[in-house]
């Protein structure tokens, strides 16, 4: 992303009021689709938008993909399916990852969604519905293989396998499966997955294979099979925190400041008074807290830029405001219209989730709505 000023001018700013600055590059989002989709050779390379694309907006971010080759697409819920259809075009597939909920398989077919089953009550549920429908209807079959979180049991397959009757009706279209350690290369877990997820496949009807989200496509070709399924790494987070992130930053948080003061020896600063000054300080309150998304852990090491500054967060973080020390920053450039990088250039997300003790897609899906939202368009 372009290192844009860090100070704004108020009558440029489409919104004056607004505590702080949220820029999105669109461009960047596309870029990391495209080398994404250039490791993954013959495999479809589809595009994870749940949780509204990471909190980054899937109105906007959706159609940017499917532009650049995205053709599939992955939700959490049917009523993020529902939302998404309205803006991608009608040859876009959209699974749900979570599958029909009692009383939702219409919907389903109504807004053309496919459903991922990931239990023996959601088969039987689809199943009835295509008997109803008097005709096959598609769907993805979900396997644990070893995360125990969602997904058909080995003696679920193994049931499914000497009743091939009931599956009638459901169209598989593909067999899923997600790694636990993917994040982690050298973890004998990803080798244990992919060997579980083709003897559970070999059970099922003959289908396309996918195993891999965005750290999974990392662990190279043996793991991308027919599909992969990126989404942290569309937004720009690291896929192995042991290595340099390969991929292209998306976002750009900057903070207004809104009061700046000086502090003497022993002052105390924030809730609880946890931080107190050794001596004189100059410190700025900024326009953004917890409310925002910007999380409360975050205090604990960390900070702001302003340029080449490091500012460092002093106390909480309150519902609406932050503090930090601007000490070493000339008063010069230090007014109503100074904005300071709490996401930036030298400050990555995955760095703000370190700082808080979490995980970078945490913090993009925290990330608020009282920020005045800016979408940097696709390159010409």
């Amino acid at each position: 992303m372009p290192d844009l000023p860090s100070t704004l001018p108020t009558s440029g700013w489409a919104a004056p009021g607004a505590g702080a600055l949220l820029e999105i590059s669109l461009g960047a989002i596309a870029a990391n689709y495209d080398m994404l989709n250039a490791r993954t050779g013959s495999a479809i390379c589809a595009a994870v938008v749940k949780a509204d694309a990471y909190g980054l907006g899937a109105r906007q971010v959706a159609p940017v993909l499917e532009q650049a080759g995205a053709n599939v697409f992955f939700v959490a819920h049917l009523e993020e399916g529902v939302r998404l259809r309205a803006h991608v075009s009608p040859r876009a597939r959209i699974l749900v990852l979570h599958g029909p909920m009692p009383g939702t398989p219409r919907d389903f077919t109504g807004h053309d969604l496919c459903p991922v089953l990931n239990s023996m009550e959601q088969i039987a549920d689809w199943r009835a519905h295509a008997r109803r429908a008097g005709s096959p209807l598609p769907a993805a079959i979900q396997v644990d293989t070893g995360m125990s979180r969602f997904g058909l049991s080995l003696v679920d397959v193994e049931t499914l396998a000497a009743d091939p009757a009931l599956l009638a009706g459901i169209g598989t279209r593909l067999v899923m499966s997600h790694l636990a350690c993917a994040d982690t290369p050298t973890s004998p877990a990803n080798a244990m997955q992919r060997a579980r997820l083709l003897d559970m496949a070999a059970r099922l009807p003959e289908a396309p294979l996918a195993l891999s989200a965005s750290s999974g496509i990392f662990l190279g070709p043996d793991y991308h099979f027919d599909l992969v399924r990126p989404g942290a790494a569309l937004y720009g987070l690291t896929p192995d925190a042991a290595r340099p992130n390969p991929l292209h930053p998306t976002v750009r948080l900057r903070a207004r400041i809104v009061q700046v003061r000086t502090i003497g020896a022993g002052d105390g600063v924030g809730y609880g008074l946890t931080w107190r000054a050794s001596g004189p300080r100059r410190i700025a309150t900024l326009g953004i807290g917890y409310a925002d998304g910007f999380l409360r852990h975050g205090a604990d090491g960390g900070c702001a830029w302003l340029g080449e500054y490091r500012l460092p967060i002093l106390g909480r973080i309150s519902m609406d405001s932050t503090t930090i020390d601007v000490s070493d920053v000339p008063d010069a450039v230090l007014d109503a219209t100074t904005h300071v990088d709490m996401i930036g250039p030298r400050h990555s997300v995955d760095d703000v989730a370190r700082c808080a003790g979490t995980i970078g897609y945490e913090v993009l899906t925290a990330l608020g709505s009282r920020f005045h939202r800016a979408y940097l368009p696709q390159a010409a």
